[in-house]
């Protein structure tokens, strides 16, 4: 967790502050922007924008407040508007395909300042647990393929069991994933349908 004095250099644009803040955030906002991009280079891309755009408005942080929910809200922003210009760029976006409510909820998830948790750590949080309730192999699945990143076939080799078995485990346990988000999160069901895709 960042502290109130490196939320003040922060502010103040103290260069060795953002290196910190690098330090401490950098792999957890890049793993949170490829549930949106898969592009690596862009990742990498949209990441760095996040710092530069902090740096810019580093006059509205406030001490008191997580600077982290901002760096995270600020990439979020930046993967969804990536989306929607490529969207947009291949002619095949229609606003049709999505309810106003969804796209509005998705750009109204913010950073508000309150000490409860935001939806998005909610939404995560629950998403941890319901991996933990996989059964044991899907578990061991998802987590291997998803969040360690290991190649489907490399799992298969790894556990002894046919690449066939991995992708039947990986679909069941993405199903399981999507149904028990989306029937406690229904307001989000186009980041949850994004993020399990």
């Amino acid at each position: 967790m960042i502290d109130k004095s490196l939320n003040i250099d922060l502010k103040n644009g103290i260069p060795g502050s953002y290196d910190t803040l690098y330090s401490l955030t950098a792999a957890r906002l890049k793993n949170y922007c490829k549930i949106f991009i898969k592009d690596h280079v862009l990742v990498e891309d949209l990441v760095q924008n996040a710092y530069v755009r902090l740096w810019e408005k580093r006059a509205l942080i406030q001490p008191d407040r997580s600077v982290e929910s901002l760096l995270f809200t600020i990439l979020r922003n930046h993967c969804l508007n990536h989306i929607r210009d490529q969207k947009l760029q291949a002619e095949s976006f229609s606003l049709d395909e999505y309810s106003w409510s969804e796209l509005q909820h998705l750009y109204q998830i913010d950073f508000s300042g309150r000490e409860d948790k935001t939806l998005e750590e909610q939404l995560f949080e629950a998403l941890k647990n319901a991996i933990d309730r996989l059964p044991e192999r899907q578990n061991q699945i998802l987590v291997k393929c998803k969040i360690e990143g290991c190649r489907q076939q490399d799992v298969a080799d790894e556990l002894g069991i046919s690449l066939k078995a991995v992708e039947k485990n990986l679909a069941k346990a993405r199903n399981h994933l999507r149904q028990d988000l989306i029937a406690r999160f229904p307001e989000l069901s186009l980041l949850i349908l994004m993020i399990l895709r």
